[in-house]
């Protein structure tokens, strides 16, 4: 079901910022669980390629919700990038990056957005065209104390840090220069999606984005 076009990967980083890293297991909940982030002001969503309904999830998507910018996460290789662009998806997110990956997504049809931890992996990432990042595990990594330090001679890169983020933290990583957005697990929790509770998936996405906004004046 083949039809992108090629959006920017700092316009998909710029087009909200919370993005939810949904783990989904029956693609029959893929639609109601979109539509309830939807309705909460959140559009980028990021469906993992975790498990066996991460694919036909980001195809349902694509086909009903045309106003959603729906993607792939967990993207490990070349393969996993030709499927979630036949599935419809509009960009990649990966864990890490190789230097065909970032070969195959440079003449691919959709964004990739490869993962890194550290500096080298950085400027292997620019050396191909790249300066939008996922930063992940964040936490792990060196949250935002790395960040602010990698700032520092690579001021035009910027990052979606993952991994450990929660209500608790993400507002400190937005405030970052070089952040423009954050991806967390929260926004979809698995108890709330097994049990279709989509009015309560709703108000975690106000709840998110109400807070970035107060905070940001």
């Amino acid at each position: 079901m083949k039809h992108n076009w090629r959006i920017p990967a700092i316009d998909i980083l710029k087009s909200g910022p919370v993005v939810p890293v949904i783990v989904i297991d029956d693609s029959d909940r893929a639609l109601g669980l979109a539509e309830a982030l939807l309705e909460g002001g959140i559009k980028v969503l990021e469906i993992t390629l975790r498990t066996r309904a991460g694919l036909s999830s980001i195809a349902k998507i694509a086909k009903r919700l045309p106003e959603a910018i729906v993607g792939a996460g967990t993207v490990l290789n070349q393969d996993d990038l030709m499927a979630v662009t036949e599935a419809g998806g509009l960009f990649a997110i990966s864990p890490g990056l190789t230097p065909k990956l970032l070969e195959a997504a440079s003449n691919g049809q959709i964004a990739l957005i490869p993962g890194i931890s550290t500096v080298s992996e950085l400027m292997l990432g620019l050396q191909q065209g790249y300066n939008c990042f996922k930063f992940f595990p964040a936490e792990a990594a060196g949250g935002l104390n790395m960040l602010k330090a990698i700032s520092g001679p690579f001021p035009n890169v910027r990052f979606c840090p993952t991994g450990g983020i929660s209500p608790s933290n993400y507002l400190d990583y937005l405030r970052l220069e070089n952040v423009l957005c954050v991806g967390g697990s929260w926004l979809a929790p698995n108890e709330l999606v097994a049990r279709k509770d989509w009015a309560a998936v709703t108000a975690l996405a106000r709840e998110a984005l109400s807070k970035v906004y107060y905070s940001h004046g």
